[in-house]
């Protein structure tokens, strides 16, 4: 099965590449590898604000961070063309915007690596990981990610 095969399986649509909001582009490739700027968490278009912790769970980071894989794809497909190309995601890092004694951002960051072991099968789904606490994500978002793909 295709990735996009599995992508309309799951009812998704990929949605288009975000404009920068600041002086960064939201991707850039080197030889097989691809880099993918930061995505914020957004609900409903809007950006998902809030701290883990405090006003946000762990299910509902969960489910933030699943959004921003989404999002990714969106920007990795921009990137290359056809998402059939991947061929691993390579890395991911999450950002998780929670107070200090809030200690499961890794649970937070299994929603988006989850749903790329769904969307990509679990050989090149499976990724090397960071998982940080943060005091603050850009425009108070709840959780941000980043990730490398390679690409053939």
């Amino acid at each position: 099965m295709s990735v996009y095969d599995k992508l309309s399986s799951l009812g998704i649509t990929l949605p288009p590449v975000a404009a920068p909001a600041a002086a960064y582009v939201p991707f850039v490739q080197t030889g097989n590898l691809v880099f993918l700027s930061g995505h914020i968490a957004k609900k409903d278009g809007k950006v998902w604000t809030g701290q883990l912790g405090a006003n946000i769970s762990t299910e509902e980071g969960k489910q933030a961070a699943r959004a921003i894989a989404i999002d990714l794809l969106g920007t990795l497909h921009a990137a290359v063309g056809d998402l059939n190309k991947v061929k691993r995601i390579v890395k991911v890092m999450s950002l998780v915007n929670s107070v200090g004694t809030f200690t499961e951002q890794h649970l937070v960051t299994n929603g988006a690596s989850e749903f790329f072991a769904e969307v990509f099968g679990p050989e090149k789904g499976a990724h090397a990981r960071s998982a940080f606490g943060v005091a603050q994500v850009p425009l108070g978002a709840c959780v941000e990610i980043e990730l490398i793909a390679e690409v053939g």
